[in-house]
């Protein structure tokens, strides 16, 4: 399965090789026009020289992790953040650091010797460390050097009724997603672009769109998904189950209107379940690409997935199957004059 796959890959910002490496793999037999750049950005093209407009789908490669940033005498690893990390979940995660994949977990002082404050607030992460088993520095620099990648060590498994559990969702659904978009079969030029560093202020996805210079972007994201417990549903953003999301407004976007309007009715059209996003918040690739150049009209859709920028998130398939659908036929719709 290609989610698994992309899912377990290591990819935090800066690092996306992995997450390259499946997807040339899986694109191989049906993409031979590739662009890549020095920012490490991979762009699948079909019909270059086609008529048309030139559409650009983007989805992320990278995910939020950490960086092993010092190792102490005693051999334990301290660390940052690369990206936004839940910082409130973090004790007690076992991780993955490096290429080799060196098992280990994030430790604090336990809550019996925290003061009564302490134990109110998330501990911070200067007060955080990763064992990896050493018990001195030296034994600790056979193993690891400063700036190693480090991912969370979580399983991809499949749960009850179709609902994934896997690291990475945002925005490897993504990627999963634009994969199979590029599998199908269009006549107008279509640049998807696996993007990298979203994650840290949606760098990759500036560069890329200055190459390809677009008529017409989209973004395909993992977005925030907020229907749990003791959250009233009048202030739920995304819910599961209830199909693609379609973006009309975020922290670096207002959906260009006519394309907005026509991915509303395409979905109608096709009869595929769609959501609206219902906050503002946040930002993603779309921003980035719709101030490219003199600008283009710009959309960001997404699956919504729960517990983002922490150890473990969960999707459903009928969501990522409904996206699938979604982005072929609105690619279609532009195809066919949609926005004319």
């Amino acid at each position: 399965m290609l989610l698994k796959k992309l899912c377990e890959a290591s990819g935090v910002s800066g690092n996306e090789q992995e997450v390259r490496d499946v997807l040339t793999a899986e694109l191989g037999e049906h993409i031979t026009d590739w662009q890549r750049d020095k920012i490490g950005n991979l762009i699948a093209v079909l019909n270059r020289n086609a008529a048309g407009p030139k559409v650009m789908i983007a989805a992320h490669m990278d995910e939020v992790g950490l960086m092993i940033t010092g190792i102490e005498r005693n051999g334990l690893l301290r660390f940052r953040p690369v990206g936004g990390v839940d910082l409130r979940v973090l004790v007690s995660k076992p991780v993955l650091i490096g290429k080799d994949r060196i098992p280990g977990v994030i430790g604090a002082k336990p809550i019996h010797l925290q003061k009564p404050e302490e134990r109110q607030n998330p501990i911070p992460v200067d007060q955080l460390s990763i064992d990896i088993g050493c018990s001195s520095k030296e034994e600790a620099e056979k193993h690891i050097r400063l700036g190693d990648y480090v991912v969370f060590d979580t399983q991809f498994e499949e749960l009850h009724e179709g609902t994934i559990k896997a690291r990475a969702l945002d925005d490897r659904v993504g990627c999963a997603v634009l994969a199979e978009v590029m599998k199908a079969d269009f006549a107008i030029p279509v640049y998807g672009a696996f993007t990298v560093q979203e994650e840290i202020g949606t760098r990759g996805a500036r560069v890329a769109a200055f190459q390809v210079m677009p008529d017409v972007a989209i973004a395909i994201e993992g977005t925030v998904c907020n229907d749990i417990a003791d959250n009233p549903e009048a202030e739920y953003t995304t819910e599961q189950g209830k199909g693609v999301v379609i973006n009309f407004m975020d922290g670096g976007l207002v959906a260009h209107r006519k394309l907005f309007s026509l991915a509303v009715a395409t979905a109608e059209k096709e009869g595929i379940p769609y959501q609206f996003r219902r906050s503002t918040s946040g930002g993603n690739d779309a921003g980035a690409m719709s101030l490219t150049g003199a600008g283009c009209p710009a959309l960001a859709v997404a699956v919504p997935t729960r517990y983002i920028h922490s150890p473990v998130s969960t999707i459903k398939k009928s969501d990522m199957e409904h996206a699938i659908k979604f982005v072929v036929a609105l690619v279609k719709a532009i195809e066919n004059g949609g926005l004319e």
